[in-house]
């Protein structure tokens, strides 16, 4: 028999490989933080002897969600503003917020609350894009989650910088730091064409394919930074960064609501992979993206739930089932983005979005151990007929039991094994009662 570190066994185990095969009563063994094997439960437990056990009677066992763009530190301004127009919300609320709270010490503290959330809802990857990015790695990291990690580009003065030059800095300095790490990806992370002057944008994109890091940037979020790009540069948008050159399989776009039918030719050209945040979208009502219309021209299309400042919560499964019922509605198509596909863009798509395809995203020998159990035994998931319907349609974040990233168990029975979740709430409620009082008075 071989050694396995542990073997999970599950009523169902959805791979999300090419085949996407779907495993009734299978089994997983973990060995030195990657999947040694994905079978059959009489099969891997006669092949293998493990040192630990997870027992998954009752349970489904799946690759760990994906979360392509989302701004972790914000779950400190949860509820601070709310049922505003986009621009209203940042340049009255969430900007002078930020510009009065934000150091190393508030995103430290608020990330590992959003790392906490996340992989409570069966996270396992997510994308940020903020600023102390070194201070959000090193909480991730500690937490025990992966992530690629954005060092916030603009060009104006922040709490991280004067102008561009000083935000590049940053990143230089978070790719030299993180770069190879296990878990913890850097990126660059431009803001936005509104945000970022040309010249910004091409050092950026210089700098990404010199240290082979991804990109990240907002992306026709709303009609009027679709507007604004038309009145600066004469272009829309996607037409203005494919200029530049910036649009390649290398960049992650959030958003992408406010699309022509040529510039979703030209993303699925370029390769480039784009994370839709309906939930968002919807509250910040900065309209509808055309998911079916990307995925039908061939773009990666995956999930991202934006910040928790304008969602409000960090939560794929909500972004699934929100995402699949609107495009439905909005197309009158019952049969578009059916349950299979939405988890297979929370899955292995947005794992392939970030470039991780080849470490995560599937259940497969050779990758990453990152696997969801997830508890079937549940009046709301009782009967079952077709498991990826309940996996969209009606599974939620407090039916996640188990977690593993990188082969190591970092939640059980629903708790975090890696710090101390009292403290972690404690400290956020410390951070909330001072940011409410300050902006009462204001």
């Amino acid at each position: 028999m071989q050694s396995a570190d542990i073997i999970i066994t599950a009523d169902y185990v959805l791979t999300m490989n090419q085949g996407l095969t779907v495993i009734r009563h299978g089994a997983i063994a973990v060995d030195d933080k990657k999947i040694a094997a994905v079978g059959p439960a009489d099969e891997l437990l006669k092949k293998f002897r493990a040192k630990q056990t997870i027992d998954g009677e009752g349970k489904v066992a799946f690759p760990g969600l994906v979360n392509t763009h989302t701004h972790a530190a914000m779950v400190y301004f949860r509820g601070l503003a709310d049922d505003l127009p986009l621009k209203v919300w940042l340049e009255e609320h969430i900007w002078p917020a930020e510009g009065r709270w934000l150091s190393p010490e508030f995103v430290q503290d608020a990330v590992e609350l959003a790392c906490l959330e996340m992989l409570r809802a069966g996270i396992t990857t997510y994308a940020d894009m903020y600023f102390f990015s070194d201070s959000g790695a090193r909480a991730t990291k500690k937490i025990g989650m992966r992530a690629v990690i954005g060092a916030g580009i603009v060009d104006f003065p922040t709490a991280t910088g004067k102008n561009a030059d000083d935000y590049l800095a940053n990143a230089e300095r978070l790719i030299a730091t993180w770069k190879g790490d296990d878990l913890i990806t850097p990126s660059i992370a431009d803001h936005s064409a509104y945000a970022c002057s040309p010249e910004t944008l091409k050092k950026s994109k210089e700098r990404a394919e010199k240290h082979g890091v991804p990109l990240q940037i907002h992306l026709s979020e709303t009609a009027w930074e679709v507007n604004e790009i038309l009145s600066r540069y004469q272009k829309r948008p996607v037409a203005y960064l494919d200029a530049l050159g910036f649009l390649n399989e290398n960049l992650i776009a959030a958003h992408a609501v406010w699309l022509e039918p040529e510039e979703i030719a030209v993303l699925a050209a370029r390769g480039t992979g784009v994370a839709h945040c309906i939930e968002s979208n919807l509250k910040l009502a900065s309209g509808i993206a055309p998911v079916a219309a990307m995925l039908k021209a061939g773009v990666r299309v995956t999930f991202g739930t934006d910040g928790a400042a304008s969602n409000n919560d960090l939560d794929i499964l909500n972004e699934m089932s929100t995402a699949a019922k609107v495009h439905k509605a909005v197309s009158g198509d019952p049969t578009v983005l059916n349950a299979k596909q939405a988890f297979l863009m929370a899955t292995r798509w947005g794992a392939e979005a970030l470039g991780l395809g080849t470490m995560t995203g599937s259940l497969e020998a050779g990758k990453a151990a990152d696997i969801v159990l997830a508890d079937l035994n549940r009046p709301h998931l009782t009967p079952l007929y077709d498991i990826y319907s309940h996996m969209v349609y009606s599974l939620h974040a407090a039916d996640v039991d188990t977690v593993l990233v990188d082969g190591r168990p970092v939640v059980r029975q629903k708790k975090l094994t890696t710090a101390d979740e009292a403290e972690i709430l404690g400290t956020a409620a410390a951070w909330g009662e001072k940011i409410r009082e300050a902006h009462t008075r204001s």
